[in-house]
């Protein structure tokens, strides 16, 4: 397998954000990662697979103190967490964090939830096609334990200094999932909750019932912007057709 020239890649978008994401990960896998700056401190929000070192990777991102948050612990979003010292994440979630699965891996077993959504991998098993370094055994991989040391709660706000985003407590695609709202400015972050594919409610700690109830409180915001855990940002607009697509989809079904 060849040697990945760089593991991340990242852009610069308007309003102190930055999206870092691994290019090499499989897509269905491929996690974005977002960089907010703020004037006391700076948010991370998830941290993608953590085969190579995210901190290293852009230590001009981590100079000032930083609150690295998991809008839930599924390994694409969670594998770089243990790299911080402030790690938040919902209470429903934290005990996954401390404690991942040994079928949290790169050589993807045939009975894990994940493979029947990415038939491509038949061949191989791997969830990488390059290798970070000389040397990386990507069978002996493990997703690293990442203790949370703050717990949040639906309501909480998390204070940057000059921005604040307040925490939704958004479950259905998993027990604790969270989004994270500026009311300001209109920015979501999703994490898994909606983003523009197929969202996931049939897999372990998914419940289609409050999932739905999510979809609901999602639409009641004033958004303009929605940058997701996958795939490409969108509008407040098409928020709402998502929304309005999948509960039609879910509550005849």
């Amino acid at each position: 397998m060849k040697i990945a020239q760089r593991w991340f890649e990242r852009r610069t978008l308007s309003d102190g954000i930055t999206l870092l994401w691994e290019p090499h990960v499989h897509p269905m896998l491929r996690c974005n990662i977002w960089h907010v700056r703020g004037r006391t401190r700076d948010l991370l929000i998830d941290t993608g697979m953590g085969i190579a070192s995210l901190r290293e990777a852009a230590v001009d991102l981590f100079e000032k103190p930083l609150a690295a948050v998991a809008t839930h612990s599924h390994l694409d979003h969670t594998g770089g967490l243990h790299e911080f010292d402030c790690r938040l994440c919902h209470a429903a979630e934290a005990a996954l964090l401390a404690n991942p699965s040994e079928e949290d891996r790169l050589s993807l077993p045939s009975e894990h939830w994940l493979a029947r959504y990415i038939p491509d991998l038949e061949s191989s098993r791997l969830l990488i096609d390059a290798l970070p370094y000389e040397g990386f055994d990507p069978l002996a991989w493990r997703l690293q334990p990442a203790t949370p040391t703050h717990l949040l709660a639906d309501g909480d706000v998390l204070d940057l200094g000059d921005r604040h985003f307040e925490i939704l407590h958004l479950p259905g695609h998993s027990p604790g999932s969270i989004a994270l709202f500026e009311k300001r400015t209109g920015i979501l972050f999703s994490g898994d909750v909606i983003y523009d594919g197929e969202l996931l409610d049939d897999i372990p700690g998914g419940d289609r019932a409050h999932y739905i109830h999510s979809l609901h409180r999602l639409r009641e915001l004033a958004v303009k912007i929605v940058h997701a855990g996958h795939e490409e940002s969108f509008v407040g607009k098409r928020l709402k057709e998502l929304v309005s697509f999948n509960l039609k989809l879910w509550e005849r079904g």
